[in-house]
């Protein structure tokens, strides 16, 4: 029997179960669990396992990326036997009956045969198919699959459809919602579908209730930041544009982060921060870059033109960050256009991007992950994961320890 899904944001906080997962104790905390992964990623799972401190063994993950392979094995204990680099190349017939907790996430693609009803045939040729197959293959005691939240609608309903029917054709009982990670204590606006399936079909599941956010993106940035991650000039002004501000692809300061993506930070797209200097440094008042509008960026000729140091009109040098303004005048328009009037710098305050390791933590992971690839690798691994808190909620609820040996 497939379960309704349910839109987290739809429901109202106090109408969800009064019982508060993070409150539920495991029942057979001494038990191991043997934990295989699908598209692995940097293992979200593995770190939940790892913040709840249960016992538990990899018994076989993958990933395509070989940089990912770089991150996953510099933080975890596998085998390189139990590697795979293609999912699609993989047999987990010899896992079988070996995996209690199977977790995985797969692209999200458009099937060629709708409406056949023939279970897991009619995924063929889709990464989605690898998944299921290997959920047979394995038959793990329990899995949880996790997608984007437009997989719903994906081919106007239809790769949703057979989604489901896949997963019942296998035997599993399985229960499914839209979790957002900012209700379960990160501060990202991050929802994804989270799919359970249960081997047991007795069993009943309902998914971990929302709790209060009580932290801001804020408190996830570090102390010290190295001197690269501020912008320059082309990416202050791209960053602070009222059209990118306006359809989100940009935030700064915000207090919960946008959905990190696979292309974040190193394109200028996501969350960043301002940071003003002390007022104590400065007679005047603090200029606010995060709040200009680009149009009033001087482009490169005007700002050399106003930097050449006098002008026609302007004998003087025409300095800027004047502690005493020169006069405004009814003509200033025109001022403007022969570069003539008040300038200010950034020099009272700079954006940056956030770091790699602010990325990592508003996806769950502690300070003792260890980042072994570039920048542009491990925003890339970050913005793929899943929220590890999201996870830990989900194993909370359901009392993982219960199918471990």
């Amino acid at each position: 029997m497939v379960e309704c899904v349910v839109d987290k944001k739809d429901k109202d906080i106090s109408s969800l179960s009064v019982l508060d997962w993070r409150n539920i104790p495991f029942s057979h905390p001494d038990k191991t669990i043997h934990l295989a992964t699908l598209f692995s990623g940097i293992g979200s799972i593995e770190q939940a396992f790892k913040r709840l401190n249960l016992k538990h063994k990899i018994v076989f993950a993958g990933d395509i990326d070989p940089f990912v392979k770089q991150s996953y094995f510099a933080n975890y204990d596998i085998k390189e036997e139990n590697w795979h680099d293609d999912v699609t190349k993989f047999s987990a017939k010899k896992y079988k009956n070996k995996v209690d907790l199977l977790v995985g996430g797969s692209p999200c693609q458009a099937f060629s045969m709708v409406g056949k009803r023939r279970g897991l045939e009619d995924t063929r040729g889709t990464l989605f198919y690898d998944f299921a197959r290997i959920v047979d293959e394995s038959k793990p005691k329990v899995f949880i699959y996790e997608n984007v939240k437009g997989l719903l609608n994906h081919d106007n309903g239809r790769t949703w459809k057979i989604v489901q029917e896949t997963f019942n054709s296998l035997g599993y009982k399985i229960f499914t919602q839209v979790l957002n990670s900012r209700d379960y204590g990160i501060p990202q606006n991050r929802e994804r579908i989270i799919v359970v399936g249960f081997k047991d079909n007795n069993v009943n599941f309902t998914f971990p209730s929302a709790i209060p956010l009580n932290r801001t993106m804020q408190d996830f940035l570090e102390d010290y930041t190295d001197s690269k991650y501020y912008l320059k000039e082309k990416g202050i002004k791209f960053v602070t544009s009222t059209k990118n501000r306006k359809k989100q692809y940009t935030q700064i300061n915000g207090s919960v982060a946008l959905c990190q993506k696979a292309n974040q930070q190193f394109n200028w797209h996501g969350d960043f921060v301002f940071e003003q200097a002390k007022s104590e440094d400065f007679d005047e008042f603090i200029f606010d870059v995060s709040k200009v509008e680009e149009k009033y960026y001087l482009s490169d000729k005007v700002k050399n033109y106003v930097l050449a140091g006098g002008t026609k009109n302007f004998r003087t040098s025409t300095e800027t960050d004047l502690k005493v303004a020169r006069p405004l005048l009814q003509t200033m328009h025109k001022m403007h256009r022969a570069g003539v009037d008040n300038y200010v710098t950034h020099n009272k305050g700079r954006i940056r991007k956030l770091t790699p390791r602010e990325c990592l933590r508003l996806m769950g992971f502690k300070d003792d992950f260890k980042i072994v690839v570039s920048d542009t690798q491990m925003y890339r691994q970050a913005g793929n994961s899943i929220v590890s808190d999201v996870l830990i909620a989900v194993l909370k609820q359901m009392d993982i320890t219960k199918y471990g040996r």
